[in-house]
């Protein structure tokens, strides 16, 4: 009997087969003499929308609202069904004895095999590979202590009911709000807690109001330091600071404390996925979404990290062994990767290894399989270099700094001075500090020398993507494998927008979180539902009766919006007139660009924002040409130098002549012609034949 092993993607199932001797490729699947490898290609399935469930549900009305169905069945998804059917006739092959869950191991990888599994009835034996790489060796090793599937039962129960509880809160409140405002309006239990943090911290930004006040500084020699105030708004006038400055100098100070302490810094520990994304953020301006596609194929495509998706920072104590082995794969990162070897491949970090703070899965480490950088793009070494310099680090020094505070008195107020000297730099490659030039004693006199400086108080910026993920993380909103999806949703439901400086609420956000329940505004309830989910997870809690708490405040949360008395403006109309039958437009984003549309439901007319740029050069300066909607139908035109030209017709693009064309007519016709023969030629021609 055969093994049939589900993988996630194409690309998985083929490192799968090549190590599993599955050397027979066909269209939906790869085939050895003990195993049969197949893909899914992500979900193939999802929960049955309301329409599939009620013929009610179809029309989006207040009356059929809250959807509270007794069964939330699965559907194919359109477009991938021809890999389901193929799976189906796998599974139901009489040499197939059993299926091996191969997808990634975490709570949707298991909801993707899961969910497969039911629709096609499988009866026979599960087992389940759970790996942390995507090397030949972690490959081989897994399934060497493949598990029963039965021990992943709870990870199931918590993902479907994170998918009903979602589909539950967020179709019915979301077709609440828009039927009730007559607009898009999208809401979730993640999404819109998400966007109230960037919101909170715009309304300081715009409730700030800058400060003027003034410090006085203390200068000894060429160091300098801040007089201590318990308010640091107090010296609103410069002449209190004056004033101030004026009894201080009246006689000297006095240097009334020295205290010299040893901080000893250990090395940071490895990154979990938020901690990376946020650093490529502030590193190179990368999103979310991006920082993980590009783990993603260094974990997957170049099998040079660990499994992304993690929200651990530490290892576990049997990975002590592999550490030898991953360092030798990295030796020629960095000159001291050697010395590390040398040393007996030792880590000083020791507190990374801990078991039970690993769940699912372990930090982010590079993997034993050594990093060919030539096929890497520039945007994967740099996060590789991230992931691989974090891992060094458990193998050098702590840093130690010798910290000396000095306190100088000028009658009750203290001004303090603080000196560094890097005892051992460890871990920490920069140790350039400024020379200590004041030798400091106990008693010692000193003479004033101050200055007032004028100082402004500076307002909160705005969240970036590095800083909203930390927020994110901190309240439990979404997992470290869907925060960057939130975040995208979010921009392309045009609730939110990127700009240069950070993260900023749309007008339409700003009134969706005016409109929406109070409930669903704060992180609070769905912090509570992400404790849920994970004690279900651990098989501490039943999900029925967590789903049971959803429905109820399903119920609540749309009869709020029914009785609510709020009123909303669609700033998306503008003042516009549609040609065709005179009401305002609304501006759209869509794929193509924005649009403009009709707010009439009983007229069509749409149009296009700015004009499309098409792929026609302009033949004067050979720039890409617009396409112009005219009376007479459309147009090329280029923005550049007003050159137009008439767009041709299908029939008349195939009649006009090729530029392939063009060059066999222009070298048929400018090859010399050959000169006919004359009759005294023709005459000696046949003479020397004879």
């Amino acid at each position: 009997m055969k093994q049939l092993i589900l993988a996630e993607k194409p690309s998985v199932a083929k490192d799968l087969s090549k190590v599993l001797g599955a050397n027979q490729k066909h269209k939906n699947y790869y085939e050895g003499p003990k195993v049969i490898v197949t893909w899914a290609l992500g979900h193939l399935l999802s929960l049955k929308m309301p329409e599939d469930l009620n013929k009610e549900w179809q029309s989006w009305q207040m009356e059929t609202l809250p959807m509270i169905p007794k069964n939330l069945g699965i559907k194919p998804l359109p477009k991938t069904g021809h890999q389901l059917k193929a799976i189906k006739q796998l599974a139901t092959r009489k040499d197939v004895g059993e299926v091996v869950i191969a997808t990634d191991a975490g709570r949707e990888g298991e909801l993707v095999a899961r969910w497969i599994l039911e629709y096609v009835h499988f009866s026979k034996p599960v087992k389940r590979l759970w790996i942390s790489s995507q090397t030949d060796k972690a490959i081989k090793e897994g399934f060497k202590h493949l598990k029963p599937a039965k021990e992943y039962d709870a990870l199931y129960a918590s993902a479907l009911a994170r998918a009903k509880a979602d589909w539950l809160v967020g179709l019915n409140v979301t077709r609440a709000l828009t039927v009730k405002y007559q607009d898009n309006l999208s809401a979730g239990r993640v999404q819109t807690p998400t966007l109230a943090l960037v919101r909170d911290q715009e309304k300081k930004i715009e409730q700030f109001r800058p400060q003027t006040y003034f410090t006085i500084h203390l200068t000894v020699a060429h160091e300098q330091a801040k007089m201590l105030q318990k308010n640091q708004f107090a010296l609103k006038k410069i002449e209190e600071a004056q004033a101030l400055v004026k009894t201080f100098s009246q006689s000297n100070g006095t240097v009334t404390e020295i205290q010299e302490k040893l901080k000893t810094e250990p090395a940071p520990l490895p990154y979990d996925l938020t901690e990376i994304q946020r650093e490529a953020n502030q590193r190179y301006g990368y999103s979310a979404k991006k920082t993980l596609s590009l783990v993603q194929s260094l974990y997957e495509t170049h099998k040079i990290v660990t499994y992304p998706r993690t929200d651990s920072k530490y290892l576990t104590n049997d990975m002590k062994s592999t550490m030898k082995e991953r360092l030798q794969a990295v030796s020629d990162f960095a000159p001291e990767v050697k010395l590390y070897l040398k040393n007996g491949a030792v880590v000083k970090q020791t507190k990374v290894f801990q078991d039970n703070k690993v769940t699912d899965h372990h930090a982010l480490l590079p993997t034993e399989n050594r990093p060919r950088y030539e096929k890497l793009s520039n945007e994967e070494q740099k996060i590789y270099q991230m992931i691989v310099t974090r891992f060094l680090m458990l193998f050098a020094e702590p840093h130690k700094v010798s910290q000396t505070k000095i306190t100088v008195s000028f009658g009750t107020e203290i001004f303090v001075f603080r000196q560094n000297r890097v005892v051992q730099s460890g871990w920490k490659q920069s140790t350039a500090e400024a020379a200590n030039e004041v030798e400091w004693k106990k008693g010692q006199r000193i003479a004033p020398n101050f200055t007032v400086k004028k100082e402004l108080s500076a307002p909160p910026k705005p969240l970036t993507e590095a800083s909203l993920l930390g927020f994110m993380e901190k309240y439990s909103l979404g997992t470290p494998a869907t925060r960057a999806e939130i975040i995208e949703k979010l921009i392309k439901s045009e609730l939110m927008e990127r700009t240069p400086v950070g993260l900023q609420v749309s007008p339409k956000g700003k009134q969706l979180l005016e409109l929406v329940n109070p409930s669903l505004v704060t992180p609070e309830l769905t912090e509570s539902w992400e404790k849920d989910l994970e004690a279900i997870a651990a098989g501490k809690k039943q999900s029925n009766q967590f789903l049971q708490g959803i429905e109820k405040e399903t119920k609540r949360l749309v009869q709020e919006i029914k009785t609510s008395k709020q009123s909303y403006q669609d700033f998306s109309i503008t003042q516009k007139k549609c040609p065709e039958c005179g009401s305002n437009l609304r501006e759209k984003n869509t794929r193509d660009g924005k649009i403009y549309v009709c707010t009439n439901a009983d007229c069509s007319y749409r149009r296009r924002k700015d004009p499309k740029v098409s792929n026609h050069r302009c033949p004067q300066c050979h720039r890409k040409m617009e396409i112009i909607e005219g009376k007479n139908g459309a147009y090329f035109r280029c923005k550049y130098d007003g050159t137009t030209e008439k767009m041709l017709g299908k029939k008349e693009q195939k009649k006009k002549m090729t530029k392939h064309e063009e060059r066999r007519l222009m070298k048929k016709y400018s090859q010399a012609e050959e000169p006919e023969e004359s009759p005294l030629a023709a005459a000696l021609r046949a003479a020397m034949k004879e």
